[in-house]
C-alpha cells in the first residue's frame, strides 16, 4: 500500500481541498491482489486504491460514456505476423499505474484513502487532477493521453479506429 500511496502523491493525482458542500464525493477502497510467479509461486502481493465508480452519476460526476478499447485477435496476428515478415524486435511495455497518467476534465472529488488520512487536515477530501481506477472517465482520460504521446512519436491516426503506425512507413 506504500508504494501505491508513493506513487499517486508522485504524479499529483490530487489536491487536498476543504470538503465542497454542493459536491458528491466518491468513496474508495483499497484492492489487494497476490500476484504469482510462473511456477505458482507467491511474487508480491499488490494493493491498488481504487474509486468506487459505480456511485458516478451522470453529467454530475462524468460528462463522456464509458470507453474501453479492445484489440481484437485478428489485428494482434497481422501485427505479429508483419513484425515476423520484416524481422522487427518486440518489446513489451508494462506501465505502472498507467490510469494515473491520464488527466480528468471533470471535478471529482474522492475521499482520502483509508489508512492515509492526512493528520493535519482529517476533513478534508481529495479533489483529483488524475483519472483513478474505475472511475468511468479513466479509460478515456489515459488512452487520450496515451494517444497524444504517440502522435509526439511521429505516429499518425489511422481512419480505423484505435489504430495508430509510424508516418516514416
Amino acid at each position: 500500500m506504500d508504494q501505491e500511496y508513493a506513487a499517486l502523491l508522485q504524479n499529483n493525482t490530487w489536491d487536498l481541498c476543504p470538503y465542497p458542500l454542493d459536491e458528491y464525493i466518491i468513496d474508495t477502497k483499497w484492492v489487494y491482489k497476490m500476484k504469482q510467479k510462473e511456477d505458482g509461486s507467491l511474487d508480491r502481493c499488490k494493493a491498488r486504491l481504487v474509486a468506487k465508480g459505480f456511485k458516478q452519476v451522470y453529467v454530475i460526476d462524468y460528462s463522456e460514456t464509458i470507453f474501453i478499447p479492445v484489440v481484437k485477435p485478428a489485428m494482434v496476428c497481422l501485427v505479429l505476423a508483419i513484425v515476423v515478415h520484416f524481422s522487427w524486435p518486440i518489446r513489451q511495455l508494462d506501465i505502472s499505474n498507467a490510469f494515473l497518467h491520464g488527466t480528468t476534465d471533470e471535478e471529482v472529488f474522492i475521499e482520502q484513502p483509508c489508512g492515509y488520512v492526512d493528520p493535519s487536515f482529517p476533513d478534508y477530501v481529495c479533489k483529483l487532477n488524475k483519472a483513478l481506477y474505475v472511475l468511468k472517465q479513466a479509460p478515456r482520460a489515459w488512452f487520450k493521453c496515451f494517444s497524444r504521446s504517440l502522435m509526439e512519436l511521429d505516429f499518425i491516426g489511422s481512419q480505423w479506429p484505435l489504430t495508430f503506425y509510424l508516418s516514416t512507413w
